[in-house]
């Protein structure tokens, strides 16, 4: 009898469930295993460690969520990068509970790799690229007030918006858009673009 073959999106597939039922805390290396019926040394050959793992699955779901933004951002759609997190979130429930229901700190006991931080930093630095450009186009400026104004509007409302129907393992309901559409306007009401 051959043994299952296990790949590396085998293993994050399994922490994310994990994470999603119970908390960052509960993706151990021994319950990763265990939910795939994976030796651990499967495991130790996809991973250098529980740290590398999580810090992986962590980077992978904050660059799928934050494509949908910088693709309305890009062209020009505050409004559709602020409702893209409830969307996001019905489609993606598991990862939309392991990125805004938890901080990315809660993943690492030790130290991420440095390739792994070189690329956090770097998605970082694009992320708030984005923001910049769209406080400036929207606002005309970029400083402090610019960007925190569309910090709020863009991620701070949208994710106290779904934050507690993700606590409560369900999808966020149509009057949600509603209330991050009327915030969203309330806000840019006075502004070149709304």
């Amino acid at each position: 009898m051959t043994r299952p073959a296990f790949d590396h999106a085998d293993f994050l597939d399994a922490a994310l469930a994990l994470v999603s039922e119970h908390g960052p805390q509960a993706a151990t290396i021994a319950a990763i295993t265990e939910r795939l019926k994976a030796p651990t040394g499967s495991f130790y050959h996809r991973f250098k460690s529980r740290d590398a793992l999580l810090g992986a699955l962590w980077l992978q779901t904050v660059q799928d969520f934050q494509q949908g933004i910088e693709a309305a951002l890009a062209a020009g759609d505050g409004l559709a990068a602020a409702l893209h997190t409830p969307a996001w979130v019905r489609a993606h429930p598991n990862e939309g509970r392991l990125l805004l229901l938890y901080h990315r700190n809660d993943f690492v006991q030790g130290d991420w790799p440095e390739a792994l931080r070189a690329q956090v930093a770097a998605h970082t630095r694009r992320a708030g690229a984005s923001l910049k450009k769209f406080a400036r186009d929207t606002f005309g400026r970029a400083g402090f007030e610019e960007i925190r104004r569309a910090q709020f509007v863009l991620a701070e409302v949208p994710v106290a918006a779904v934050r507690q129907h993700l606590y409560r393992r369900e999808p966020p309901p149509p009057i949600v858009d509603e209330l991050i559409r009327t915030t969203f306007r309330a806000v840019m009401r006075g502004y070149r673009r709304a």
